[in-house]
């Protein structure tokens, strides 16, 4: 009897310890409401998806006591406006394509993509396992932003043309809307880039106002419509092998989380980012097929543009890391891993893929 009253009273007493204890782990994590300014439009649910992907999981990962409002490009800031908004602390976090901001200095650039640069694999790599998340880090922090990988879209298409291009000559003077970097390189060919946000794209090719336009691929370009105004459909993009997005987060409001949340926030990236390459790459073909079904011709890029882009990309490379400290540092770690990788992606991956594309099933 004595034994069992004793269990009794240290039951109710741990029961007591209990209830004094749960409501600190409950106050510990606040509850917190963010705004997220992305730089696409809404129509696009795999790309701006990502960003409510991400908000989803941190809610569900803190029983909604986090929660992220997600607005499109336009509607607290323009598409190339994210970086300012969050530098500033006007939103807390941003859903962006690094290398719109490549004025602000080159070296956004390498955090998403640069023409003959690595694939979505390799990206990853070089982030995940290689100095990438590190040096990007390193770099972003002179715009008080922390980054996180946000998804990527797998090589994409080289974009939509009213005439073909026969050779390198056909792109001399062409007004070609691409995203970023990858212009300054084909400017050297003789292009007029043109650095238009996606929702503008359609309009401005179906008045002529540009010659042809790149976006990502597939199911994103049917969705905007470019095949009723523009019928030749190119590729690779080589400017654009593996680009990553980024959740970029204002440094003030990260330093003002809790260790779980800060952990919370870098595991819903990083689902949103293996969630949106899988998007791009379960929707692509249906897409390519119903394109070319209604009449888009499919055209490999001409090999002397290939050629002199590739020597016009390096020699750019190089010139960058003459005059500017930040792209030197962080390219010169990436060119290596770019090479490395290279060697044995030439091997396994490039040969099995040739192969199995190759087949009839």
């Amino acid at each position: 009897m004595q034994r069992r009253s004793f269990l009794k009273q240290a039951g109710s007493g741990a029961a007591v310890l209990g209830a004094v204890a749960a409501p600190a782990v409950v106050h510990a994590q606040a509850n917190l409401r963010w705004r997220l300014a992305s730089s696409f439009p809404k129509s696009l649910d795999t790309i701006f998806g990502a960003a409510e992907v991400f908000a989803k999981q941190v809610s569900a990962m803190t029983g909604g006591k986090f929660t992220i409002s997600i607005h499109a490009a336009g509607e607290l800031v323009p598409a190339f406006g994210v970086v300012d908004a969050i530098q500033n602390g006007t939103v807390e976090a941003g859903h962006t394509a690094p290398y719109y901001f490549f004025g602000k200095d080159e070296t956004f650039a390498i955090g998403c993509a640069i023409p003959f640069g690595l694939n979505s694999r390799q990206m990853s790599a070089w982030m995940f396992e290689g100095n990438g998340l590190k040096l990007m880090r390193d770099f972003y922090r002179g715009f008080n932003i922390v980054n996180f990988p946000g998804g990527n879209t797998g090589a994409q298409m080289g974009g939509w043309f009213r005439k073909e291009i026969k050779s390198l000559a056909d792109l001399k003077g062409l007004k070609f809307r691409i995203g970023g970097f990858g212009g300054k390189v084909l400017e050297r060919l003789g292009v007029v880039p043109q650095n238009i946000p996606g929702g503008d794209i359609y309009p401005s090719l179906e008045k002529g106002t540009i010659d042809a336009a790149e976006w990502i691929g597939p199911y994103d370009d049917q969705k905007l419509g470019f095949n009723k105004v523009a019928p030749n459909y190119y590729y690779p993009g080589f400017w654009e092998g593996g680009p990553q997005l980024d959740f970029y987060i204002n440094q003030k409001a990260y330093d003002a989380l809790s260790p779980e949340y800060k952990a919370i926030v870098e595991a819903a990236a990083s689902h949103a980012h293996v969630e949106m390459q899988a998007k791009y790459d379960a929707r692509n073909p249906a897409a390519l097929k119903q394109l070319v079904a209604s009449g888009t011709k499919l055209h490999r890029f001409p090999k002397d543009v290939m050629d002199t882009a590739f020597k016009e990309a390096m020699a750019f490379y190089n010139e960058l890391s003459g005059k500017n400290p930040n792209w030197k540092k962080v390219y010169e770690d990436y060119s290596k891993f770019r090479t490395d990788q290279n060697l044995w992606f030439r091997f396994a991956e490039a040969s099995y893929d040739d192969f199995m594309q190759a087949q009839k099933f």
